[in-house]
C-alpha cells in the first residue's frame, strides 16, 4: 500500500462497508507452481471473515486450505494531470482507493456451501431493486446441487487489514478541488466525488 501516512486507511468499519459496495477482487496465494491469482466475488461472513468460492478446476483451488492468502479490492481511481492543481512544478499521479486483506484460508465444509452461494447472490440481488430478487428456487430441480459439485467454498480469516485512500490529502484544498474538477470532466466521477467528500 502507499507508504505516505496521509493516505493510510485503517477504519475497519469503513473498509467493510467499502468491500460490501465493491465485493469483487483478486486473491493471491503461493502454489507449488508459483504465485497464483484468482478473480473472485466475496461476501462478509462476519466482522473478520470473508467467504468466496472457486471452480474445482482453478489451479489455485487445491492449494488454499491452510494457506496464507491476500485479497485485494480496488475502488474508484483515475489519472491526475498536474495542470489541474493550478500550481507550478507538479507531476502526474494516480489517485485511488484500495484494500488488502491478508489471512489464513480454510476450505468450507460442503454443507455450508449452499448458504455461501445464497449469501453472495442475495447481497448482489438486493442492490438491483426494484427488480425482484433472484433465488435458486427459480432453478430446475436438482440443478443447483449438481452445480455445487463443480466448486469449492473457502473462508479467509483476516489477520492484517491494509487500506489506502489516495485522494490528494498531501495538497492544499484549492489544488485538491482543481484535481477533482479535472477528474470529473474526464469522466472519473467516483474518485472525483470521494476527493470532494474529503476536502477540509
Amino acid at each position: 500500500m502507499h507508504p505516505d501516512p496521509k493516505f493510510r486507511w485503517t477504519d475497519r468499519d469503513s473498509i467493510r462497508a467499502f468491500m460490501a459496495d465493491a465485493p469483487f477482487g483478486m486473491l493471491f496465494a503461493d502454489t507449488p507452481a508459483g504465485p497464483c491469482v484468482a478473480h473472485v466475488p466475496v461476501v462478509w461472513l462476519d466482522e473478520g471473515r470473508i467467504g468466496f468460492h472457486l471452480s474445482r478446476g482453478n489451479r489455485m483451488a487445491g492449494h488454499l486450505d491452510g494457506a496464507r492468502a491476500l485479497f485485494v479490492a480496488n475502488g474508484p481511481h483515475g489519472y491526475v494531470s498536474p495542470d489541474w492543481y493550478g500550481l507550478d512544478d507538479q507531476v502526474p499521479t494516480w489517485n485511488y482507493v484500495a484494500v488488502e486483506l491478508e489471512g489464513e484460508v480454510r476450505v468450507m465444509a460442503p454443507d455450508r456451501l449452499p448458504a455461501l452461494i445464497d449469501a453472495l447472490s442475495h447481497h448482489n440481488e438486493v442492490r438491483l431493486a426494484p427488480k425482484p430478487v433472484w433465488t435458486r428456487d427459480k432453478m430446475g430441480e436438482g440443478l443447483f446441487d449438481r452445480m455445487l459439485g463443480a466448486i469449492t467454498g473457502y473462508e479467509l480469516t483476516v489477520a492484517d487489514w491494509r487500506g489506502t485512500r489516495k485522494l490528494g490529502q498531501n495538497k492544499a484544498a484549492p489544488a485538491r478541488l482543481g484535481a477533482a474538477q479535472g477528474l470529473e470532466a474526464a469522466g472519473e466521477h467516483g474518485i472525483a466525488a470521494l476527493m470532494r467528500e474529503t476536502l477540509p
